[in-house]
């Protein structure tokens, strides 16, 4: 059938990019708004293979041209059922890069998709042509979908009128799998999705860890896996607890050679520097490690800044991503912030130091009261601005913090490890100016300093007899 279409479809071009030269049309994508959305809908309410466009079509759109987008699907069959919807929405990615000259990435929100200057020149005229080459897909490789429906979005105004319903689903998805955690199963569920752009990432899904991109819950993976065994969800049988608090199972880690090819052989779910998860490319938000205070930071894909150590989040994921497991990041999806397992080997929260502010809004509901306001957003941009702001802020990285689990000391906070002559003349300097009237605000202000290490530092100095006490 393939035939019937100016381009070719074939898993062969899943890995294609399109660069920024060479697309006719962004649709979606970093500066735009765009989501997709699938709904599992009744048969009488379903024309098979209809398509609907709402606003501009190709040739009313300008060869280079950047817009919103969003493509919701309807969806019927006896099998059909809403559990399945975000499996099957996961599946758009799938099947649309299949299409020669057309690329698809990201997921629900943040999808961003390039249609080549090439497949118009072949007489792609219409976004009907990519609409009905994924309907065909989704027909052949799944055929207990009996009924699709297709609609496009082009208009901005719609697109923004859409959003809040398809967050509402999205919300009602992730709500699934509350009150179940790991413990509660025997069986987690695997998504080999993105291994076309990251071959060698373990896609790892659990009761408390949502899959990379944020689509696939463990609800829908179980729900995937019955419908189509030997499609890309698969379930994992979780073994036996190595460690419950890192989560380390050792069902995880035969996936994890099995899948991976044997180049990784554990896997930790819930740890950040030990055996982290793989990350694909297709993840939400991505954290880094800021050793300068000892702290993780989070970015997502919306923030178009720099992060405090001078990256930004396409930096960072070009480190990370491909499948690899990189200590100092890792790729997340957004609804993993919700979990009470949360990174929860390396502090979870109490180690979270810097995020932008619309991620903050989104997760701020899960941040533990007592650290809202000590978490810098982004108008903190380097490293001594934040250093300074997590000192008035006193955040617990400062000082030393013990995880919540299990009480274990992990970090002794910012212990000078060696006080140079420079340290020593700029307190000296500041016990002289304020008469030794000292103000610990100012001494984190000015001189970039903890209370524990402006007291280290005067220690010193009366052990050397420059200051009395």
């Amino acid at each position: 059938m393939a035939e019937e279409f100016p381009f070719d479809i074939s898993p062969m071009y899943e890995g294609e990019r399109i660069r920024g030269k060479d697309f006719y049309v962004e649709l979606g994508g970093p500066k735009n708004d765009g989501y997709e959305l699938m709904q599992a809908t009744p048969m009488d309410e379903v024309e098979d293979g209809k398509f609907t466009l709402i606003g501009p079509d190709i040739p009313e759109i300008e060869e280079g041209s950047k817009m919103a987008f969003a493509q919701i699907y309807k969806i019927a069959g006896e099998l059909v059922e809403e559990e399945l919807e975000g499996v099957m929405e996961r599946r758009v990615h799938d099947f649309q890069n299949y299409i020669q000259g057309f690329m698809h990435l990201n997921q629900r929100y943040d999808i961003w998709c390039r249609l080549s200057k090439d497949d118009v020149k072949k007489g792609v005229n219409s976004l009907k042509m990519i609409a009905d080459a994924t309907m065909m897909l989704f027909h052949n490789e799944l055929p207990f979908i009996e009924k699709i429906e297709v609609i496009f979005v082009t208009d901005e105004a719609k697109i923004k009128e859409g959003m809040p319903e398809a967050l509402e689903v999205y919300k009602k998805r992730d709500a699934r799998t509350k009150g179940l955690h790991d413990e509660d199963v025997d069986t987690f569920y695997g998504c080999t999705l993105c291994q076309a752009f990251a071959p060698t990432n373990v896609c790892v899904v659990t009761p408390d860890r949502i899959s990379l991109c944020g689509a696939i819950s463990w609800a829908d993976g179980r729900a995937a896996a019955k419908v189509d065994p030997e499609g890309p969800n698969f379930a994992i049988a979780k073994g036996d607890c190595i460690d419950p608090i890192s989560g380390e199972y050792t069902g995880v880690n035969e996936c994890a050679v099995d899948k991976s090819g044997g180049e990784y052989t554990r896997i930790k779910l819930h740890s950040f520097f030990e055996y982290p998860h793989t990350s694909c490319g297709c993840f939400e938000v991505i954290g880094f490690y800021i050793p300068e205070v000892d702290g993780i930071g989070w970015v997502d894909r919306d923030f178009p800044g720099t992060a405090p150590n001078g990256l930004t989040f396409a930096n960072m994921a070009g480190q990370a991503g491909g499948g690899k497991q990189i200590l100092g990041f890792l790729g997340v999806g957004v609804s993993y912030f919700s979990s009470p397992k949360f990174i929860q080997a390396d502090g979870g929260w109490k180690r979270t130091v810097w995020m932008p502010s619309t991620l903050k809004k989104r997760v701020e509901e899960y941040i533990p009261e007592e650290l809202k306001e000590k978490i810098a957003g982004e108008e903190v941009k380097d490293l001594d601005s934040l250093k300074k702001f997590l000192l008035n802020a006193e955040h617990p990285v400062v000082d030393g913090m013990a995880r919540d689990v299990d009480g274990k000391q992990l970090t002794e906070g910012w212990k000078l490890k060696k006080v140079t002559g420079k340290i020593k003349d700029d307190v000296v300097a500041y016990i002289e100016e304020t008469g030794g009237d000292i103000d610990l605000d100012e001494v984190a202000d000015k001189l970039v300093l903890s209370e524990k290490q402006f007291m280290q530092v005067v220690n010193v100095l009366t052990d050397e007899g420059i200051l009395e006490m």
